[in-house]
């Protein structure tokens, strides 16, 4: 099939002068990574080494950073930022101004919402416009992973390293490292690196037991002991 070609990749790099430089490519190899009915804006930013696949569409000011893999029909609103290594899968929903750290996973069908009065109309009757709209958007840190199906309910902030449980709708802040689910979505514990629930070892300590690794309940919340 031949492929829509709607979109420029690009790195950056910098040259001689030590200016900072725009690259542009948009061959075979780029052109592998890129599924069929792709629609992305000559205004978006998709870095060397993202793949997208089948139908998806990104919007102008976007950006996708290299090693990040986004899945079929899942959309990316005006001026989303989205960090490297991130997964993103089939149909998820990120409207803008949402901001998306570097080894984020984002499961199948998930939402990240950005208007918290949504109506259609004004009381007069007549439709909003841009102009009559406030937007909120979710800031996810680095390797925070959102579930099948999670609604985001913006303005939030996902800590590092948090768990959100397939379902859950979040509508407060998540800590670092916190496991949240359910309608609306609480903490029921706390989650390593790995992803697996951490088990206690003494008050406020605890242990991953994929890895082993070792946490601490501080003040400032949980920390690995050796990081």
């Amino acid at each position: 099939m031949r492929l829509q070609l709607k979109y420029s990749l690009r790195t950056t790099t910098s040259d001689e002068m030590g200016r900072e430089i725009t690259l542009v490519s948009q061959g075979l190899d780029a052109m592998q990574r890129l599924g069929v009915n792709v629609e992305i804006s000559r205004d978006a930013h998709v870095d060397v080494g993202a793949v997208i696949w089948n139908g998806t569409c990104i919007r102008e000011g976007a950006s996708v950073s290299a090693g990040t893999s986004i899945g079929r029909n899942a959309y990316l609103g005006p001026g989303v930022k989205i960090g490297k290594n991130c997964k993103i899968q089939n149909g998820a929903l990120i409207y803008e101004p949402t901001t998306i750290g570097d080894g984020v996973f984002i499961g199948p069908s998930a939402i990240f919402t950005n208007d918290q009065y949504p109506r259609a109309i004004l009381p007069d009757g007549t439709p909003k416009t841009e102009a009559d709209w406030r937007k909120v958007g979710v800031t996810v840190n680095e390797g925070a992973s959102v579930g099948a199906g999670a609604i985001c309910v913006a303005p939030l902030i996902l800590g590092r390293w948090c768990m959100i449980a397939a379902g859950s709708v979040v509508t407060n802040d998540v800590p670092p490292f916190a496991l949240v689910a359910g309608v609306p979505a609480r903490q029921i514990g706390w989650v390593g690196k790995y992803g697996a629930k951490l088990t206690e070892t003494a008050e406020g300590f605890f242990v991953c037991p994929e890895s082993g690794e070792s946490y601490e309940l501080t003040q400032e919340g949980l920390k690995p002991i050796h990081e």
